[in-house]
């Protein structure tokens, strides 16, 4: 299987603090990556390095090789704008804009250029029909996308990264905020996507990774201590460390 995004030895500070250590990880074209451990393991960074979106934190210091589609991500060449469109990001809570449905989808065609209203209207049904939700919101594409339920919008929000038609789609922990009807609904989609998407997700939900995830890794005060595919990571673990934490010893 073709690998998306190679990762060398990557390391990361805030300042003084060492985020990230040493981090080495292939990940595979058309699969769900799941990114495990405590709090403040260092997932959502890592996550987050992945399309460039820790250069917006002051004093952020990265070190090592990130690759993703054989080009070095941090090399001065790289447009980061195209970057983010490729690789693009729904965070743990629904963050839609307060603005129709229909232009939280279009929002960010449109910074791309496209203002063809034909092209525009084909873009929002096809983007709100993968991310599951058109049913339920093509009579009201005009109203408020405040006005949907928690887990609609992060649907609605799923949909507006799926505009843009990136390559990759990052998670960050994007169910931790919604009810249980809601997360599965979310858990068929990514399921689905992994079809014409490679995506990374950051759970808490070892029980989420289990059931979605084509592999796991599994990060411990900033370290990657084991990486392998999803059911031997989670029947027979060869760190120590990785089954006390799935069997539920600390964490």
């Amino acid at each position: 299987m073709k690998n998306i995004i190679t990762v060398k030895d990557l390391c990361l500070w805030y300042g003084k603090h060492q985020a990230l250590h040493h981090i080495h990880m292939d990940i595979p074209k058309n699969s769900i990556t799941a990114l495990i451990g405590p709090s403040g393991c260092g997932k959502s960074t890592f996550l987050k390095t992945l399309n460039r979106m820790n250069d917006l934190v002051n004093d952020v210091k990265i070190t090592g090789e990130i690759c993703y589609d054989n080009q070095d991500i941090f090399s001065s060449s790289i447009d980061v704008n195209m970057l983010r469109k490729e690789v693009g990001m729904v965070f743990q809570k629904p963050n839609p804009f307060p603005m129709s449905i229909y232009d939280n989808v279009a929002y960010g065609p449109r910074t791309h250029g496209i203002k063809n209203k034909v092209k525009l209207d084909e873009i929002v049904e096809k983007s709100l029909k993968d991310a599951a939700i058109w049913d339920e919101v093509k009579d009201r594409l005009h109203k408020s996308a405040m006005s949907l339920s928690g887990g609609q919008q992060q649907r609605l929000c799923i949909a507006r990264a799926l505009a843009v038609e990136p390559k990759v789609l990052l998670m960050d922990e994007p169910t931790s905020a919604l009810d249980p009807i809601s997360t599965s609904k979310i858990e068929e989609l990514v399921s689905v996507l992994k079809d014409k998407y490679t995506i990374i997700i950051v759970t808490h939900n070892m029980q989420q990774a289990a059931r979605i995830s084509d592999q796991t890794a599994f990060f411990l005060l900033g370290e990657l201590v084991e990486f392998n595919t999803t059911d031997c990571l989670f029947s027979q673990p060869s760190d120590k460390r990785t089954e006390d934490y799935i069997t539920g010893r600390f964490g």
